[in-house]
């Protein structure tokens, strides 16, 4: 049963990242984008070993991206992470860079709303990206999986 729902989470996870795509002028930060939603939708799941493969495929997209050097460096620190608790404390310095390149782009399809957590972090806070306005926090997963909100939209 606990199977069959976790499946039936990832189907939800992917069936909303798909029906609302996301693309950028730059072909490349497109693919980084929807790698960086693979890991926070991992983030969300508290699935450990796919948030590090979702991380392992941004630093190959991050690569081949324009001005991503910064993205690159904290990317490193969530793929060597040994833990949910690391990868999660790891990904708010990675949202501030994917942010950073998000919002220096022409976004040619879709809306990135920008979400917030002030609990996150041990209350200092935490920012993410999403292509859905429904909050799905990565730093407390199914714990407070709607605490946050939308602080911007990006079109």
């Amino acid at each position: 049963m606990k199977n069959t729902l976790f499946l039936i989470s990832i189907l939800f996870l992917s069936f909303t990242a798909i029906a609302q795509t996301v693309s950028f002028e730059e072909p490349n930060l497109t693919k980084s984008y929807t790698s960086y939603l693979n890991l926070k939708d991992a983030l969300v799941l508290a699935d450990s070993e796919s948030a590090k493969q979702s991380a392992e495929e941004l630093k190959a997209s991050l690569a081949k991206t324009p001005d991503s050097k910064k993205a690159l460096a904290t990317v490193n620190q969530l793929i060597e992470a040994s833990s949910i608790k690391e990868q999660r404390s790891a990904f708010t310095s990675l949202s501030n860079e994917i942010i950073a390149l998000v919002k220096s782009a022409k976004v040619t399809s879709g809306e990135v709303y920008v979400a917030y957590c002030p609990m996150a972090n041990q209350n200092s806070g935490g920012f993410w990206l999403s292509n859905q306005k429904e909050i799905k926090n990565p730093y407390f997963g199914k714990m407070m999986l709607s605490c946050g909100s939308i602080k911007e939209t990006l079109k």
